[in-house]
C-alpha cells in the first residue's frame, strides 16, 4: 500500500483546505425509492445515483513539495457514494489524479497517464463518502499539458448491494458449496455501471482465437451503447468471501469500452473493454455454445439486485421460445421454467446462462422469477445473437469468430 502513504503525505500537506468547491443539496430518498420500485418492476436496470452535470477545470495551481497541485471538493449531503466523469481527459507522465474522502478514510486508486484512452474521458467507480476531494499533482514543466474537465457527478442514494428490494434470502452465494465446480465460470461475471447511474450484470466471453481479447457481454436493455460504452465501469470479484457471511469488496475495477454489437431481438450487447483485466484478479473468459439446441439443465451466475454474486440452478430441460412466452414464435430466447435453487432479480439482467456443459447459451433479458415466485425467466439466445441481423453491428459471429472457422462451441478460458 505504498500509494496510501503517499496519499497521506499529500493530504496532510494542505491541512484540510481546498481551492474550489461544488455543493449539491440532499436528495429525497423516499421519492427516489418509489421511482426505482416502479422502474425495476418494468424490468429497467436498477439506478443507484442521480446524475449532476457541471463544468469544473483546474485553475489556480499551487506549488507544494516540488509539485504543482490543484484540488476541488465535491460535497453532496447524505449521499451514500459519489462517482465522477471527466471529459477532455489527459494526464502527462508526471501527473497523478487522486480521489479520496475529505476525512481521508476512503480512496480510489491513483489514476495516471496509463489511464489515458481513445475517448479522452475517465469515469470512476463509486467512493463511499458524501464529501470527496479531487486532487491533481504534476511536475511544473508539464502542468500545461494536463487536460481535465469534471463534467459529471453521480450523487449516490444506494450502494452496490443496497436496493429498493434487497436480494431475497433464497439466493445462493457463489462461495457456498453449490458453487463448487463453477469457480472458473463465476470469475467471468461482474457488476457493471453505466453513465454513473445504473447497474446490471455482465460477463467476459472467450473467442475462437482464445487470445484473451477482452470481449464483454451484457443485455441490450442495460443501455451500453456506442455513446455510453466509454462510461462503463466493470467491478470484478464482488462476492462474499464465505457462504452467507462477510461483505463483498468492489475495488477490482476497470473503466471504458468500445461498443461492438447489439441486437434488441435477442437483447444482447457485446463490447471490448479498453484493457484486459489485471492478471492478479484471476478473471476467466466464459465458454459458449452457439448451436440451435435447448439445454437439458441450466445454471445462472449473476448479481441479484446488484448484491454479491449468486448462483442459481434449474435441473429441468429448458425451452426455446419467444420473449415472455411459452410458445416458440421467433425462437429468440431460452425459457427457464423455474429455478430449483436460487432465483434472479433486478440487477441480474445481462448475466450468463450456462448449459449442462458449463457453456454460455444466453444472457438474462427478464422474467417473473423471485424468491416468492417459482416462475419463468427468459434469456436471449446465444444462437440467435451469433447470427443476429447478419451484420457486424448486430451479430456475435464477426467478433468472436472473425476467421469464420465455423466453431460451434468453446470452453471457458
Amino acid at each position: 500500500m505504498k500509494y496510501l502513504l503517499l496519499l497521506a503525505i499529500s493530504t496532510a500537506a494542505f491541512a484540510q483546505t481546498t481551492q474550489s468547491q461544488t455543493y449539491f443539496p440532499p436528495l429525497d430518498v423516499n421519492e427516489l425509492h418509489d421511482i426505482q420500485v416502479a422502474q425495476e418492476r418494468k424490468g429497467e436496470p436498477p439506478e443507484f445515483a442521480v446524475p449532476r452535470e457541471i463544468n469544473v477545470k483546474p485553475t489556480n495551481w499551487v506549488y507544494e513539495n516540488g509539485k504543482m497541485v490543484w484540488r476541488h471538493q465535491v460535497e453532496a449531503t447524505n449521499a451514500v457514494n459519489l462517482n465522477f466523469g471527466f471529459k477532455d481527459f489527459y494526464l502527462p507522465p508526471s501527473a497523478v489524479l487522486n480521489i479520496y474522502s475529505a476525512d481521508h478514510t476512503e480512496f480510489i486508486r491513483p489514476f495516471t497517464h496509463e489511464d489515458n484512452n481513445i475517448y479522452q474521458e475517465l469515469w470512476t467507480p463509486v467512493i463511499l463518502t458524501d464529501k470527496a476531494i479531487i486532487e491533481v499533482s504534476v511536475d511544473e514543466s508539464e502542468v500545461d499539458k494536463v487536460k481535465l474537465s469534471l463534467n459529471h457527478v453521480g450523487q449516490g442514494f444506494r450502494q452496490i448491494g443496497q436496493s429498493t428490494n434487497k436480494a431475497g434470502s433464497c439466493n445462493i452465494d457463489v462461495a457456498c458449496e453449490e458453487g463448487i465446480g463453477w469457480e472458473k465460470e463465476s470469475s467471468s461475471v461482474a457488476v457493471l455501471a453505466v453513465n454513473g447511474r445504473s447497474f446490471c450484470t455482465g460477463f467476459m466471453v472467450n473467442n475462437a482465437k482464445q487470445d484473451k481479447t477482452p470481449f464483454f457481454m451484457t443485455a441490450n436493455h442495460c443501455r451500453v451503447t456506442a455513446s455510453t460504452a466509454k462510461s462503463l465501469v466493470v467491478y470484478w470479484n464482488y462476492q462474499k468471501p464465505f457462504c452467507r457471511s462477510g461483505r463483498g469488496r468492489y475495488q477490482d475495477f476497470q473503466t471504458g469500452a468500445v461498443h461492438l454489437a447489439s441486437w434488441a431481438n435477442s437483447d444482447f450487447t457485446l463490447v471490448k473493454l479498453l484493457s484486459g483485466p489485471k492478471e492478479e484478479w484471476n478473471i476467466s473468459y466464459s465458454g459458449w455454445n452457439n448451436e440451435d439446441i435447448a439445454p437439458t439443465s441450466a445454471v445462472g451466475i449473476h448479481h441479484p439486485n446488484t448484491d454479491e454474486k449468486s448462483i442459481s440452478f434449474d435441473f429441468d430441460e429448458t425451452k426455446v421460445t419467444r420473449y415472455l412466452s411459452e410458445s416458440p414464435g421467433e425462437r429468440t430466447h431460452i425459457r427457464v421454467g423455474n429455478w430449483d435453487k436460487g432465483t434472479t432479480e433486478p440487477g441480474s439482467s445481462g448475466s450468463p446462462l450456462f448449459d449442462q456443459n458449463q457453456r454460455v447459451v444466453g444472457q438474462l433479458h427478464g422474467g417473473y422469477a423471485s424468491c416468492n415466485s417459482k416462475t419463468a425467466d427468459w434469456y436471449g439466445r446465444f444462437h440467435t445473437s451469433w447470427y443476429g441481423g447478419g451484420e457486424s453491428h448486430n451479430s456475435l459471429a464477426p467478433h468472436l469468430d472473425p476467421d469464420q472457422t465455423g466453431i460451434t462451441f468453446i470452453d471457458t478460458l
